[in-house]
């Protein structure tokens, strides 16, 4: 399972919880963990949260960002891509589901190409987001708006899965 978040652990210390309980949920379900090979912010809870459950963790980085984002040297296996383009086509070939978590403009580009690449009928994986204290809701109010106004289809706009509880979110989009 593919997890967007953020390089920064955001204010608040609930989503650093999250990052770690999701992380910790997939290990123990026997579901690797691919994300963007960071060892900062949510990237890096997330990956040692699963590492240390005993679960497999593949990171995707760009070479420019190795430095910047500083690596993480202890994953399972890290692989170094030339683009950020490639960086997400890579980790979309090594996912079978998405899920993002609260993160930047980063994490919000990584989730709506994934989310566009599915409308477009690119891939046909499922896609969630895991609502950490609310921290997605503007957005969904926007999308709901979107959908409204008929600039998204109500299909796709159900498409994304929006859930509160990791358990509940693994659940839906390893059985769709």
């Amino acid at each position: 399972m593919c997890v967007f978040c953020g390089s920064s652990p955001g204010r608040d210390e609930i989503y650093g919880r999250a990052a770690a309980d999701l992380a910790v949920l997939l290990a123990h379900k026997g579901i690797g963990l691919v994300y963007g090979g960071g060892n900062i912010g949510l990237m890096g809870i997330a990956a040692d949260a699963a590492l240390a459950a005993g679960g497999e963790v593949i990171g995707v980085i760009p070479g420019h960002l190795v430095d910047r984002e500083v690596s993480h040297d202890g994953l399972s296996r890290l692989e170094v891509v030339d683009t950020m383009h490639e960086r997400k086509a890579r980790m979309a070939d090594l996912s079978d589901a998405f899920v993002a978590l609260p993160g930047g403009a980063g994490t919000l580009d990584e989730l709506f190409e994934m989310w566009t690449w599915s409308q477009l009928g690119l891939h046909h994986k499922p896609i969630g987001l895991l609502d950490v204290a609310g921290y997605y809701q503007p957005m969904l109010t926007f999308l709901d708006h979107m959908t409204a106004e008929r600039f998204l289809r109500p299909a796709y706009r159900d498409a994304l899965v929006v859930e509160t509880d990791p358990r509940v979110l693994v659940d839906r989009l390893t059985s769709a």
